[in-house]
């Protein structure tokens, strides 16, 4: 992470230091700020230094000291890996030596030496190994892995077979080093792709002129420009200009995007064509790349259930193995079998392949634009057996438009939009957004509401707020009934479909609106595939009528759906569920977050998903395509199914390298390849999650074992 680190000034709680490192700029500030007691970072490239506000109690001894550590961990992470190398090797290089040696007689007179060198080398290569074995007796009362590693080693050097440690060396660093490979190919294939690798942004100063400037310059408000081919360096809304964007590493949408004025556009998206000017929202740390890469450096840390069982079988089988080795060795007073009992284990390979598969399904999820934030969720997600899906936004596409406009009571459909739009003008949502675009496509001067009056939302009810001294009120039926307005002159019920909304002016109703919304181009094929994983439910949650819950439900195939609901209802109606089933529940907007904490699994969909529903999630996924719900359900249920796989591999192979060496069939070298192999074997069918099953949507490659 840091190669090197010189501080060189300091105030009370301001330091300056100079660092070197292969960390980009961003990732640098981020490190330093995660030290405790430091508050803020700013790191200058062209300087190569960066600038901490930090509490005045911590010391420059107390910060070098945390940054010591720091270089000396990456430091023993780089030799640990380089060690490897070297011991697989050197193991091969005398395993090789001792066998052709073995076999030809001119260099028998060597063999003495040779033993030596092979113990030796059995020895110094397995070091760490061995302190740790023995130190855990120690220090904890019992044997782990490397316990028992360590007194196969021993073993095998007192039967006078070195060779057997060789073995056990060669093939348990093959497996952890494939293990480990798999693991970082999952951490850092996200952040490969969203690397703002320019160093630069064109910013538009206050005389309107372009200026290159460093990209940690860039800030929220600010104006940037940006070419043809360039990556986009910050989160925010194009106000000039119009270009093909593709979103792929954000999103995992494979077709590239048109977006024009008012269009929302991220770090790290390339601009494939044309040229943008775009209004910065969000910069640095704070844009949608940069929690993505967080949040898959977290959820590598939050382990599955399946995981504490895999260590926990592991370490119960440890003394198992110790056991086995000590009744073999009374039964049949022959060392080689019993020292089979311990060069073929169970740990290792539990151990690493569950690891390795939920890893490599975070990884995989992420490639598609999906980001899951613990494993644990991937274990879950594979019970799910009743998904509930929010109605708007998620079943629809969230962008509403008017249909049809009835008004009454004397008034034109000019005027109920007119003063529907008055009403909505500063809300955010959907159906605001609808009556806005229809008052702008009619062309109609919208009045102000009252100067003083404050507008009043009710979630899943409506808006009130006043005009000209009366009030103004857009919502459902029920709102207009709680706020007593005078419905009578109620037109005919419209077509089951269509969402209503009720406009009324001075406590009377001046019309009807109704709202259409279109079903996400492969939501029916989601349900359906859904259905294919063994989801044995699928539920709507909507605000809307029932009438128009209902027609919904039906063209979808739903299995049941819950119309008129609340925030406070979708929360309950989850929890209901719960009682009985495995619950996923998806949703985008500000009133789903109640239910999307009390599900199993949480999930927010789709570009305008709300930041506190994100927060509410387990699961986000950046794309608009429905189809992802069911490939995350498929993928859930492929990693579950490759890890019970490794689990009777691990057991049927090792079961049976462990009865044939007792029987002394096979030799304690043997037994360890067998082990070593199987380790490694499982190790790879849990990588090729990564490798194997690409989904494209649009077209699906189902996941084949």
């Amino acid at each position: 992470m840091l190669n090197e680190a010189v501080i060189l000034h300091s105030l009370p709680g301001r330091t300056r230091l100079r660092v070197q490192s292969p960390l980009r700029p961003v990732m640098i500030e981020c490190f330093f700020r995660s030290l405790p007691g430091v508050h803020a970072a700013s790191y200058t490239k062209e300087t190569g230094t960066v600038l901490i506000y930090h509490d005045t109690s911590l010391s420059l001894r107390e910060i070098m000291k945390y940054l010591k550590a720091c270089i000396r961990n990456e430091k023993e992470k780089r030799q640990t890996s380089w060690k490897q190398y070297a011991a697989i090797a050197t193991c091969t290089f005398i395993f090789a030596a001792h066998w052709i040696m073995g076999r030809n007689p001119a260099f028998w007179a060597f063999r003495p030496l040779l033993h030596k060198i092979t113990v030796a080398t059995a020895v110094l290569s397995t070091l760490q190994v061995i302190k740790d074995g023995i130190w855990n007796v120690i220090r904890h009362g019992k044997a782990n892995a490397n316990t028992l590693t360590a007194a196969s080693i021993f073993a095998s050097i007192y039967t006078r077979n070195p060779v057997s440690a060789l073995v056990i060396t060669i093939m348990s660093t093959i497996s952890e080093m494939l293990s480990e490979h798999t693991s970082e190919k999952t951490k850092n294939y996200i952040r490969s792709v969203l690397e703002l690798d320019t160093k630069y942004a064109w910013c538009v100063n206050e005389t309107g002129i372009e200026e290159k400037v460093s990209i940690e310059d860039i800030k929220a408000g600010d104006t940037i420009v940006v070419f043809m081919g360039e990556k986009i360096p910050a989160d925010g809304k194009v106000s000039e200009g119009y270009g093909v964007v593709d979103e792929s590493a954000i999103t995992g949408e494979y077709m590239p995007k048109e977006v024009t004025c008012q269009s929302h556009v991220y770090a790290g998206t390339i601009l494939q064509s044309g040229q943008l000017k775009i209004h910065v929202e969000k910069a640095g740390d704070d844009t949608a790349a940069s929690r993505i890469i967080h949040l898959l450096e977290e959820a590598q840390e939050k382990r599955a259930p399946i995981q504490h069982l895999a260590d926990m079988l592991a370490e119960r089988m440890v003394p198992v193995s110790f056991g086995l080795s000590l009744l073999t060795f009374l039964l049949t007073r022959d060392v080689n079998r019993a020292m089979n009992m311990l060069v073929i284990d169970f740990v290792c390979g539990i151990k690493l392949s569950t690891a390795t598969a939920l890893y490599a399904s975070i990884g995989k999820a992420a490639k598609k634009g999906a980001i899951v934030k613990g494993s644990h969720h991937v274990e879950q997600m594979a019970q799910v057996n009743t998904v509930i899906l929010d109605k708007t936004g998620t079943i629809t596409e969230g962008s509403p438009v008017v249909q049809q406009v009835i008004p009454c009571e004397g008034y034109d459909k000019e005027e109920v939009i007119r003063l529907a739009a008055a009403a909505e003008r500063n809300s955010s949502h959907p159906i605001a957004d609808a009556i806005l675009k229809q008052a702008q496509e009619w062309r109609l001067d919208i009045p102000n509401r009252d100067g003083e009056s404050q507008v009043e939302t009710v979630v899943g009810k409506g808006i009130r707020t006043f005009l000209n001294g009366k009030p103004i009120v857009v919502g459902s039926l029920r709102f207009m009934t709680e706020l007593k307005v005078n419905i009578e002159q109620l037109v005919q019920k419209l077509e089951r479909d269509e969402n209503i909304i009720y406009v009324a002016y001075n406590q009377t109703l001046i019309g009807i609106i109704s709202i259409f919304d279109k079903v996400r181009a492969g939501m029916h094929r989601a349900v359906q595939e859904l259905r294919q994983y063994g989801v044995s439910e699928v539920v709507m949650l909507t605000g809307d009528k029932r009438a128009a819950a209902r027609e919904m439900s039906r063209r979808l195939n739903l299995d049941w759906y819950h119309a008129e609901a609340l925030p406070e209802d979708k929360a309950t109606y989850v929890k209901q569920y719960r009682r009985n089933s495995t619950v996923m529940m998806v949703g985008d907007g500000i009133n789903d977050a109640p239910a999307l904490a009390y599900a199993n699994i949480g999930v927010t969909m789709g570009a305008k998903r709300t930041d506190i529903a994100s927060e509410a999630s387990d699961i986000i996924i950046t794309s608009d395509n429905p189809e992802m719900l069911s490939e995350l359900v498929g993928l859930s249920k492929r990693t579950m199914q490759i890890i019970k796989q490794n689990f009777f591999a691990t057991f049927f192979i090792n079961g049976a390298a462990i009865l044939l060496g007792a029987l002394g069939i096979i030799s304690p070298v043997v037994g360890a390849a067998i082990h070593n192999a199987a380790t490694i074997g499982v190790v790879a069918n849990s990588a090729r999650i990564l490798w194997k099953g690409d989904l494209h949507h649009g077209t699906k490659v189902l996941y084949s074992a």
